[in-house]
């Protein structure tokens, strides 16, 4: 089975952001940049049908050289080779567009994928690289198995859980919960000298222009002073709640 595992190379969380150029431009300076976590988790499982099944597992970045960094991140934790399209993204579905080409030259079996990005949660790759390659797609997975060309996935829903019964080629947008936390891996020095002898090619883009771009960007408001009161003085509770805070 082939696998391709899409990887994103977005913001750590703790992070401080900031924006330059008239808030037109994320400032990338002092940012450490990680593999998305959804991604992440899809490529822990990546690593459970190679170790299982024999399984090839590819890892794929559409972005610049600075992204390789993370790419061999993953090239540490166990992938056995690397594609990175090399252009800066300009939005999901130039991405997703780039990542077909790149999925129908290689014909891969299974596609995991994070169902979204942290850095602008989009949420839209998965499902526009399955309508463009004519895979089956199955989003906010949870749970995944493959025997021979057939595969059961769970997927999360509003309220619960559902299962679903599909064949290969598949896409799959990865979530939390597709494999636990515990079981998230961090390069060892074997896995980060092996990640040093392993192919990482790099492919020029197809003529592909985004539909969309970012206008300005805007912080979230700062958070307002807090007021203590002690436990003992509810009055000063009651009266703050419905003079200040207005909510009774």
């Amino acid at each position: 089975m082939k696998i391709l595992v899409c990887i994103s190379h977005v913001p750590d969380t703790t992070s401080k952001i900031n924006f330059t150029e008239g808030d037109t431009k994320f400032d990338t300076n002092g940012v450490q940049f990680v593999i998305n976590p959804n991604d992440e988790f899809g490529l822990t499982r990546a690593m459970w049908f190679k170790e299982k099944q024999g399984a090839n597992v590819t890892v794929i970045n559409v972005g610049g050289a600075d992204t390789e960094p993370t790419l061999r991140k993953a090239l540490a934790i166990g992938a056995d080779a690397a594609i990175r399209v090399n252009t800066v993204p300009a939005d999901g579905f130039s991405v997703a567009k780039q990542l077909a080409t790149v999925i129908k030259d290689g014909a891969y079996d299974l596609v995991i994928a994070g169902r979204e990005s942290i850095d602008y949660n989009g949420g839209m790759v998965p499902g526009m690289i399955a309508g463009l390659v004519g895979a089956n797609f199955v989003n906010n997975c949870i749970g995944l198995e493959v025997e021979g060309t057939n595969a059961k996935v769970i997927r999360e829903i509003d309220g619960g859980k559902e299962t679903v019964s599909t064949n290969l080629p598949l896409v799959i947008g990865g979530q939390k919960g597709l494999v636990e936390e515990t079981d998230l891996r961090i390069p060892n020095m074997r896995g980060i000298m092996m990640a040093r002898k392993k192919p990482l090619t790099v492919v020029e883009p197809s003529s592909i222009s985004g539909e969309t771009s970012s206008m300005s960007f805007e912080k979230p408001a700062p958070k307002g002073a807090v007021t203590l009161v002690s436990a003992d003085n509810l009055d000063e509770l009651v009266s703050l709640l419905h003079n200040e805070a207005k909510v009774i």
